[in-house]
């Protein structure tokens, strides 16, 4: 099953790293947070990898034809004009990169990689700026139980800020960063059959509005629920946080 990873757009909101690099180049714990999704799949054998590159697209391509040498020890003997390559902990991953366009949104990028996947099967999708701890193999047999045409990951928002309730003018309790309202999210972790594309018409499609809500008034929409670890990088206050979890406790990390 392949694996297809939006990783194409301005990343405005984060701009203060992104004016040389990709949003999804960004490093955590020295790796790229393009590198600990995959590595997710990874840990579930799923190695496929279709990523859908626009803004700064060559940075991303550069990483990836270099793999191998930056996941190696080397030595370069320039005498001999010789390198030798030592331990190396590359993933024998395969990656295709598609440059889908600098302004195209997330459902055109999707429809533009279409030569690259097989007609009726399905493929999983996600966008290349979250982590998360979601168990991939429950999240692939959910979809495949509901015989539906796609499914979307849901989870409860982190809270931002400490929610306090009061017994008159008295604190009553504190609670640092309760979950947010109740309300699901989409987290974007997707499985998706070949046959949403038809739901996309072109490079305006935004994939969260209309192709979405097509499917669920089509009763195509399957729902998986995920109670674990989920965290966006939106803002650099978002990098920080994740950079934290990752010198402590990086709960995305199942490999």
């Amino acid at each position: 099953m392949k694996v297809v990873i939006l990783a194409g757009g301005l990343g405005t909101r984060i701009g203060e790293l992104t004016h040389s690099i990709p949003k999804p180049m960004i490093e955590i714990g020295g790796k790229p947070i393009l590198w600990h999704i995959m590595k997710t799949y990874h840990h579930y054998g799923i190695d496929d990898f279709v990523i859908c590159a626009g803004y700064k697209s060559y940075v991303i391509k550069e990483y990836f034809a270099n793999y191998f040498m930056h996941m190696s020890d080397v030595t370069f003997d320039h005498e001999k004009n010789q390198v030798t390559f030592h331990q190396s902990a590359a993933e024998k991953w395969k990656v295709t990169i598609i440059d889908t366009g600098m302004q195209t949104m997330t459902g055109g990028r999707l429809l533009r990689i279409k030569d690259y996947l097989e007609k009726n099967e399905n493929f999983l999708m996600t966008y290349g700026d979250a982590v998360c701890s979601i168990d991939m193999k429950s999240l692939i047999a959910s979809h495949k139980t509901s015989k539906k045409l796609a499914t979307i990951s849901v989870s409860t928002p982190p809270g931002r800020f400490g929610a306090v309730t009061l017994d008159g003018n008295n604190v009553d309790s504190f609670v640092e960063k309760p979950d947010g309202d109740g309300n699901l999210i989409n987290i974007g972790y997707f499985v998706l059959n070949y046959s949403v594309l038809d739901y996309i018409e072109g490079d305006e499609t935004v994939w969260e509005e209309a192709p979405l809500i097509n499917l669920a008034k089509d009763k195509q929409l399957n729902a998986f629920r995920h109670n674990g670890f989920w965290q966006p990088m939106d803002t650099l206050r978002d990098r920080n946080l994740l950079q934290n979890y990752w010198n402590d406790r990086p709960v995305w990390k199942v490999w």
